[in-house]
């Protein structure tokens, strides 16, 4: 996908497990909510893996191994090797170590994930700023991360000691509703001390990559169901991206989205990697999907016809994304997406 206005989703006639060589899944909101399986997705991953896709799983999330990661899945029936996941500490990780000499001194301001990932590089992981660290990394440390590890943190910074970040979502799905993510953490060490870390994560090109480099993907998909970190992923690494609304976006963001967010492909769920992807045909006076066809008026965009609700998104998002251009579309979509139970 290039870096262009895209106006519609595309379209493919072959299964997109077909079509690309390796799925770039993310693991919150697309394989799994709240620690169990989103539904579908454990037998929509059996048959892409059967026919042949490697199938990678890509998270922001630095506080668990990979192991752990994959011990969690294959739990859940989705067979997964450490070497399969990959995470926002690898990638920092390989980004503090492009940037201090092997064995330097790491301060840790996070989980078991990050200290993995560092002594993986060669890097030793400690606790204090008074260690003489050459670099800072903060990562998310879970709900029980000590205050005090951010003041430690700020000590650092303040000196000048380069401080790194594994991704900066301000917020993380959790079981019992959205909790504050590694984001939010990083500023309250902004604050303190008025620096920027470098960041790894998704949708920042480091995390795409590490990705590479660990999967050799030659024909990528990323599979999302965040613009802002997927999507705007795969557009930075300029692969091409499947959108699945079991996460945090719904079809008002879609629509709503600026070019970086808008994603190749959209489907309900994980089972749109086992099919093909209707094509979005402009006509005179708007665009059709499947049995709907969508038009942008002066204030709103209209929804005529019946059929697959997705089919309708689609269309909708042609229109939308047209009449937007490079920015966000501001018509009114409400009662066209009521129509389609979006």
């Amino acid at each position: 996908m290039s870096q262009s206005v895209r106006t519609s989703p595309a379209g493919s006639g072959r299964a997109l497990s077909e079509a690309y060589d390796t799925a770039l899944l993310d693991l919150d909101g697309v394989v799994y909510a709240g620690g169990n399986a989103i539904v579908h997705a454990v037998d929509s991953l059996a048959v892409a893996r059967a026919g042949g896709m490697h199938l990678a799983y890509v998270t922001n999330n630095a506080l668990r191994t990979p192991d752990t990661v994959a011990g969690h899945l294959t739990e859940l029936g989705i067979p997964t090797g450490a070497g399969d996941v990959i995470t926002s500490a690898q990638a920092v990780a390989r980004l503090i170590s492009e940037q201090v000499p092997e064995g330097a001194r790491v301060l840790v301001i996070g989980g078991e994930g990050l200290r993995v990932a560092l002594r993986e590089r060669g890097l030793v992981p400690v606790e204090s700023a008074e260690d003489d660290p050459a670099a800072v990394v903060q990562g998310y440390g879970g709900p029980d991360l000590a205050w005090a590890r951010f003041a430690e943190a700020s000590y650092a910074v303040a000196r000048g000691v380069p401080w790194f970040a594994s991704n900066t979502d301000l917020t993380i799905p959790s079981g019992r509703g959205i909790a504050p993510g590694n984001g939010a953490a990083v500023e309250v060490v902004r604050i303190a001390t008025g620096a920027e870390p470098q960041v790894a994560g998704k949708p920042l090109p480091p995390m795409h990559r590490e990705t590479i480099l660990r999967t050799g993907a030659e024909r990528p998909l990323v599979v999302g169901d965040r613009l802002d970190t997927d999507i705007e992923g795969a557009f930075n690494g300029e692969v091409d991206s499947l959108l699945v609304l079991t996460g945090v976006t719904d079809g008002a963001q879609l629509l709503a989205a600026p070019p970086q967010h808008r994603p190749t492909y959209v489907d309900a769920d994980l089972r749109g990697l086992l099919t093909g992807q209707p094509e979005v045909r402009a006509e005179a006076d708007g665009f059709r999907c499947g049995g709907w066809k969508a038009t942008a008026g002066a204030e709103r965009l209209e929804l005529d016809g019946d059929g697959e609700a997705l089919d309708g998104l689609r269309a909708l998002c042609a229109a939308a994304w047209t009449a937007a251009g490079a920015g966000s579309c501001a018509l009114d979509a409400g009662k066209a997406l009521a129509r389609l139970g979006l």
